[in-house]
């Protein structure tokens, strides 16, 4: 994809960019593969808000992408490369040799007409295949990869992103994620070669808060904006400091860095160097 920039016509066009989706070969979605996406614009079966800043939003459909890459030792041919509102990478729409469609999350450089394969076995090192971790060399970017064996794709899988294989230790695969940090995966666990396409979707700036609207993403206010009465960090005339040792939420929890994890997580011992900050 390339960056495309508009006269600045309005205060909002003028620092507006846009996707060209030059790359894009077809414009309505495959039927098949598609359902239609319910808007709870943040609210749970009473009509609470429970999710602050969500509603609204254009009507999309979602397209069934498959994470799992089981179709094993069956050839498959890129048909189409495809838009997918849901997500910032493109989607390939994938004809296998036994009639099957799937949509997959391309790779960079996947063209329409190229051939993939999903094997339990070592195959050619090549972008869109999909293979067991064990299987792939140090030094060599891969994306879609599970957690779990047979468990579907839970890492990397959003546009642009890439994680390195550093090797092969025991019973796991020692890779390092887009955040820097270094992780062990079991060494069965399917992954993709390749980095995920659209890299160039992290550049695009929203201008305005009419394009957030369609996206489904409501006004989100500042807690200094606010009264004493709505928010621990309100009051005060003109722009104030919070007056707090620390930042709060709304509901006057600690805000804005406290750490989240859980110390006695399962997985902790499967990190071996946490994210840079």
């Amino acid at each position: 994809m390339g960056i495309k920039i508009v006269k600045p016509t309005s205060p909002g066009r003028r620092s507006a960019t846009f996707d060209d989706f030059l790359d894009i070969t077809k414009t309505e979605p495959e039927k098949s593969l598609i359902v239609i996406r319910k808007s709870q614009a943040g609210r749970n079966n009473q009509g609470k808000i429970t999710v602050r800043h969500q509603g609204g939003g254009v009507k999309r459909y979602i397209r069934q992408i498959d994470f799992f890459r089981n179709k094993f030792d069956i050839p498959g041919k890129i048909m189409s490369i495809e838009y997918d509102p849901n997500r910032g990478a493109r989607i390939g729409l994938v004809n296998y040799k036994d009639g099957a469609k799937r949509y997959i999350v391309l790779p960079v450089g996947l063209k329409v007409g190229a051939e993939i394969l999903s094997s339990r076995k070592q195959i050619e090192i090549k972008p869109g295949n999909a293979m067991p971790i064990k299987f792939i060399p140090s030094g060599v970017e891969v994306y879609n990869i599970e957690l779990e064996p047979g468990r579907g794709a839970k890492i990397a899988r959003a546009a642009g992103n890439l994680v390195f294989v550093m090797g092969i230790l025991g019973n796991h695969a020692q890779i390092k994620l887009p955040s820097s940090e270094i992780r062990l995966v079991n060494k069965e666990c399917l992954c993709t070669v390749g980095q995920v396409s659209n890299p160039d979707f992290r550049h695009i700036t929203i201008g305005r808060a009419g394009r957030q609207r369609l996206k489904g993403v409501r006004p989100t206010v500042r807690g200094t904006a606010m009264n004493p009465v709505d928010h621990p960090h309100g009051g005060g005339e003109g722009n104030q400091p919070i007056g707090l040792k620390h930042p709060k939420t709304i509901w006057g929890k600690p805000a804005l860095g406290v750490k989240t994890r859980k110390h006695k997580k399962r997985s902790n011992r499967l990190i071996i160097s946490r994210r840079k900050k």
